[in-house]
């Protein structure tokens, strides 16, 4: 991530404006999720990002699907939920979406902003997963309550 990367986040904070990103609950047919470690905030996440100036919510995470996963929904993706997230600023929400049905036609390749990647078993998450990763991945597979925070 380079330093203009920073500069939405930094000015967010001390302006009105509230943010928005997308993350994908993304489950392969083995009932194995999508986690992603970057390289500049630790542990491992759902994959996606913020959205951009005139992007969608949809056209925002096949950006983000892509350059994190190589991942191509095939369907559309089903809305889970959409949270608050104080972590970042008093105004920042994430919609979560949900895909089973995907392409991913070849593993991505580790870059300055995706370290790691993988397809795990909800029994053997990767160490470090974020708790939020953890609750969204309960909230879909296990049928834990929905909360409306990150």
């Amino acid at each position: 991530m380079m330093w203009r990367d920073f500069i939405p986040a930094f000015w967010s904070r001390f302006s009105r404006t509230s943010t928005l990103g997308v993350k994908a609950v993304v489950v392969d047919s083995q009932r194995r999720i999508f986690l992603v470690r970057h390289s500049y905030i630790a542990g491992w996440h759902l994959p996606g990002g913020g959205v951009e100036v005139g992007e969608t919510l949809l056209v925002a995470l096949a950006r983000e699907l892509g350059e994190e996963g190589n991942i191509v929904p095939l369907q559309a993706p089903v809305l889970h939920g959409i949270f608050f997230n104080s972590r970042f600023s008093r105004r920042d929400h994430v919609a979560v979406f949900v895909i089973h049905d995907f392409r991913q036609d070849s593993a991505p390749e580790p870059n300055y902003e995706i370290l790691e990647h993988g397809f795990f078993h909800i029994d053997a998450l990767p160490h470090g997963t974020s708790p939020a990763t953890q609750r969204r991945i309960a909230e879909v597979l296990q049928g834990a309550p929905v909360s409306e925070y990150w």
